[in-house]
């Protein structure tokens, strides 16, 4: 049977991008968590991860194991908070990224609310930096939102490619400067979005900003202007520009980030509900 703490090794070189990293964040050693991958590995007859001295990624095989290893790990902690500990109460301040809010967040707060019935919950809805700043000062216990690829801060729980979104997308992805609805700053997929077309000399104006999703997605459903999100997270009535017409967008990540002082069991038990649904679809 697979090794549970085989399996946690494995998510935590996944979620914090190196070896040296998973295994201060377990408190174990370097040696051992390369040992639990390496066995893993062994008992499965397949590499998990490419390796070089600067980078870890998954295999094939490490892709496909990654959902299965969550649900293991989410049941394995399911169980023992059946059995092992008593009803949790108190509250949390959670925040989330404003493009979550439509697909994401009711799966969260259904299964949260179903598990911890006594635990009551502040939601705050904003853009991913406004959170994290939210956050320093004390005001959110847990947030959920993006960071760029190579940043370190939160934990990595989905990665996800950005797409260009349009109601009509051979139309839009020609004219020029290019129409754009975006959310104000600082938002990342705003940023990334202007970066990469600033970077292939394509001339842009913003048509429409909004701070929120509903209002921006209907915007580009209206035909106002192309419209950034990432792709599993794709609006209904939106399709997505082909691939060669702009120029191509960098990932992002999606990240929990916990406040020191939270209440570390309640905070530890919207995160295993996150993470649950992160590894159903994000």
């Amino acid at each position: 049977m697979l090794d549970l703490a085989q399996v946690k090794s494995f998510l935590a070189v996944f979620e914090s991008g190196s070896f040296s990293r998973a295994a201060a964040h377990l408190g174990i050693g370097q040696s051992t968590v390369s040992q639990h991958v390496r066995r893993l590995e062994t008992y499965l007859q397949n590499r998990l991860f490419e390796r070089d001295t600067h980078t870890v990624a998954l295999t094939p095989a490490g892709e496909q194991l990654l959902p299965e290893a969550r649900r293991m790990i989410e049941i394995a902690e399911r169980v023992e908070g059946n059995f092992l500990s008593a009803r949790l109460r108190g509250r949390i301040r959670f925040g989330l990224s404003e493009d979550l809010v439509s697909g994401t967040l009711p799966r969260i707060l259904e299964s949260f609310s179903r598990e911890h019935p006594l635990v009551d919950l502040e939601l705050t809805v904003a853009l991913s930096e406004t959170l994290f700043a939210q956050q320093k000062l004390g005001d959110v216990d847990l947030v959920l939102a993006k960071r760029r690829l190579g940043q370190t801060h939160g934990r990595c729980i989905a990665r996800q490619e950005l797409v260009w979104l349009a109601r009509n997308p051979l139309e839009l992805a020609r004219k020029r400067p290019l129409p754009l609805v975006a959310f104000p700053p600082p938002s990342l997929t705003r940023s990334l979005a202007l970066e990469a077309l600033d970077g292939s000399s394509t001339p842009w104006r913003i048509s429409c900003t909004c701070s929120s999703l509903s209002g921006l997605t209907a915007a580009a459903r209206a035909g106002l202007g192309l419209f950034v999100q990432p792709r599993s997270l794709r609006p209904e009535g939106l399709e997505e520009v082909p691939k060669g017409l702009l120029p191509e967008l960098e990932m992002v990540e999606f990240i929990l980030v916990k406040r020191k002082g939270a209440d570390e069991a309640v905070s530890q038990a919207l995160s295993e509900v996150i993470l649950r649904q992160a590894a159903l679809q994000l």
